[in-house]
């Protein structure tokens, strides 16, 4: 990620049909003004069992990171068996919510 981007890359825990599953994402988000709320997306790496469980469903899941857990909605695959996740609210990585805890040079 680079320092003007909010984001996560790296492991995490995702919880699908009761499932604890390791896998590896790439996570951003932003504040969207018009609904006042974050929004979050990413992309899980391919990975068989997500694929077995999800299937060509729209399942909630839930993502665990070492920074924090939020819900969201897995969608479908990509043509490298990347399956999409967003959700809104609280992310699953940190984001700045002060002047102070934006790096410097911003």
């Amino acid at each position: 990620m680079s320092d003007d981007e909010d984001g996560y890359a790296g492991e995490a825990t995702l919880v699908l049909d009761g499932a604890e599953l390791s896998v590896t994402v790439t996570l951003r988000g932003n504040f969207e003004p018009v609904d006042g709320r974050y929004h979050w997306y990413g992309r899980i790496q391919a990975h068989d069992e997500v694929t077995e469980k999800a299937g060509s469903r729209k399942p909630t899941a839930s993502l665990r990171t070492p920074f924090g857990v939020a819900e969201g909605v897995l969608s479908d695959p990509d043509p490298w068996g990347r399956y999409r996740i967003s959700g809104t609210s609280r992310p699953p990585f940190e984001v700045p919510v002060t002047l102070e805890d934006l790096p410097a040079g911003c």
